[in-house]
């Protein structure tokens, strides 16, 4: 076994083992309300920062390209309250128009 393999189990076991200890650790009770609140945003907030970093990271650095363009392609179909699988088409389309032209 090569170590990208031994990298992805350690990771996937780390990862039961995280959210098993939620259950295990509160033993059915709730979390407090603040904490509660907080976790909620998690999230959202983790999500964001992926989309942000895959659109405009590179390395190192800023890199403005045709992802930003499909990001925002997206970003404007969601607003018009499409369908997902549309606004996958639609990403996928103005990236790959911008990097034609």
């Amino acid at each position: 076994m090569n170590d990208a393999w031994i990298v992805v189990a350690v990771v996937g076991a780390f990862t039961v083992a995280f959210k098993a200890a939620g259950p295990v650790l509160l033993g059915g009770r709730s979390l407090p309300e603040r904490l509660g609140g907080a976790v909620e945003l998690l999230a959202p907030a983790l999500l964001a920062a992926l989309v942000v970093t895959q659109a405009v990271g590179g390395k190192g650095e800023i890199v403005l390209d045709a992802r930003l363009a499909g990001v925002a392609a997206g970003a404007v179909a969601i607003w018009l309250k499409a369908p997902l699988i549309v606004v996958i088409v639609v990403a996928g389309l103005a990236t790959a128009l911008v990097r034609l032209v």
